[in-house]
């Protein structure tokens, strides 16, 4: 009997394969080409449409790269300007500040020649 009971639990895996198909069958018949082609319609599509949206998106990646170059080099221009203006007004400054202590020292001489 364990003989027996062993060959139909081995021929099982594929009666319970072929019933399976057997009910796909029944359930979709004929309509499971149709499913199958529709599937691989939709499968196209995305495929198409994925393409489209990662050329897109590189394109997009392009600019922006392009735009942050172009604002790096706008932002430097402008640092520049303004490391050039700040220099030229300290220079300007240097020039018109007088020192304290020649200052000092001129007024004591112009006290002095007053006095005398």
């Amino acid at each position: 009997m364990a003989k027996k009971d062993t060959k139909p639990e081995e021929a099982n895996p594929m009666d319970s394969s072929s019933k399976i198909e057997a009910i796909k069958n029944l359930i979709f018949g004929e309509n499971i080409v149709q499913y199958n082609s529709e599937f691989d319609q939709i499968r196209k599509e995305i495929d198409i449409k994925k393409s489209k949206l990662e050329d897109y998106i590189d394109e997009v990646r392009n600019e922006l790269m392009q735009s942050i170059d172009s604002l790096s080099t706008d932002v430097n221009i402008r640092i520049t300007d303004l490391e050039d203006n700040l220099q030229a007004k300290t220079d300007a400054l240097t020039e018109n500040k007088v020192d304290r202590k020649e200052l000092g020292k001129l007024l004591i001489n112009l006290g002095e020649k007053i006095s005398s």
